[in-house]
């Protein structure tokens, strides 16, 4: 179910309140709390119950004698609204949640010298901005990655070479047109996607960045939007209904995420994935420690363990990402091996336009559509309005 529309005040006057209140300060060293709540996309934490070969909690829990406890979410939205709700330790959150949540006050500081492994991150992600602020991080990478075009190789014997065939009525190499057979991300983020395939089809409307829009932009990528609707089976927010989907139900075409892509191919399903020549949008994940979590000893050494070249590289081979650790691309993890991170697109990274959350002042052109719009309108549009 579609999670309730989070409408943010405007991030400049959070940072304000924020600046004016003291961080939290890092919790002592100690022994662990025995327990470890932690809210994630699908596919981040696993236990091995999908695949035995795939667990990298249960050796953590032996370690440490923390219990992990998963909440998985389909959206950044439902993310943050979880956070709000409180009773987390952690959050695997992407760039359009991470300063909402930083800004909000709902996350605290990190101190990167409680977590081993600090160092090896890598260097473009380290200050990344959506985790840090005023110096402060909020949070350690964990992994990153595109959201790619997923495709039915039965359907299309190459790879699309365009996000046209989701957003324009088309007739299909398999001589069917693309209504009722394509799938949009039911996340109000995707404006975003919409807003990078014009950006390359009309670039005489000046769009220099897809989470900048100003209102000339965005109403031409509402406008784009609109039209798709009619194509489209289903907004997707589940993965693995999204996975049923292409498995029985006709889909054939889908913005998607690795982890798709990979579980579809586990399943012995003509899948593939491609991204497309207008380049892509993408996630940046940070695991973030909550304001008030209740399991901070545990937090730090989740945080530690996240980082580990292993971990790290089990993670990805598994989700189909690429590791924040580049040592977990040197054979660490047997489970990815060393050609693992070249598979997974770590050359890619500057085809990737990462999430972020869109704020009314924006660097490209000063004023700019912020993303309280975004959800309403959004929400309109897979309404049919």
């Amino acid at each position: 179910m579609a999670c309730k529309p989070l409408v943010m005040p405007s991030l400049t006057l959070l940072a304000l309140a924020l600046a004016q209140t003291a961080a939290a300060a890092a919790p002592e060293a100690g022994a662990g709390e025995g327990a470890l709540d932690i809210v994630a996309w699908p596919g981040y934490i696993e236990r091995g119950d999908t695949d035995k070969a795939y667990d990298w909690v249960t050796p953590f829990e032996a370690e440490t004698g923390c219990k992990v406890r998963v909440k998985t979410a389909g959206t950044s939205d439902e993310m943050v609204s979880l956070m709000n709700q409180g009773g987390y330790d952690l959050v695997t959150a992407s760039g359009d949640a991470s300063l909402r949540l930083i800004y909000g006050r709902k996350v605290q500081p990190i101190d990167p010298a409680r977590v081993p492994g600090w160092d090896g991150v890598d260097a473009r992600l380290q200050n990344a901005p959506w985790h840090t602020v005023d110096g402060k991080h909020y949070g350690t990478p964990y992994q990153w990655g595109p959201n790619v075009l997923m495709y039915n190789s039965a359907v299309f014997k190459e790879a699309p070479k365009s996000w046209s065939v989701v957003f324009e009525p088309q007739e299909l190499p398999d001589g069917k047109p693309n209504k009722g057979r394509v799938q949009a991300y039911d996340g109000a983020i995707y404006i975003a996607d919409a807003a990078l395939y014009l950006m390359h089809r009309n670039p005489a409307l000046g769009i220099k960045d897809p989470y900048e829009l100003n209102e000339k932009q965005y109403a031409a990528v509402l406008e784009v939007l609109r039209r798709q609707h009619p194509l489209i089976q289903r907004y997707w927010h589940d993965a693995n209904v999204q996975v049923q989907d292409f498995t029985s139900e006709g889909i054939v075409a889908s913005g998607s995420w690795p982890f798709q892509v990979n579980t579809l191919k586990g399943n012995a399903q003509p899948v593939a994935s491609t991204v497309p020549q207008e380049g892509a949008t993408g996630w940046a994940d940070t695991t973030m420690l909550h304001a008030e979590a209740k399991h901070p000893n545990c937090a730090y050494r989740w945080l530690a363990w996240s980082l580990t070249p292993k971990v790290q590289g089990d993670v990805a081979a598994w989700f189909g990402s690429v590791p924040a650790v580049p040592r977990a691309c040197e054979g660490a993890s047997e489970l990815l091996g060393k050609e693992g991170c070249a598979t997974n697109g770590i050359g890619n990274m500057a085809q990737i336009h990462f999430w972020k959350t869109p704020q009314a002042k924006c660097a490209t052109q000063g004023s700019c559509v912020p993303y309280s719009r975004w959800t309403t309108d959004y929400i309109a549009i897979m309404g049919g309005r």
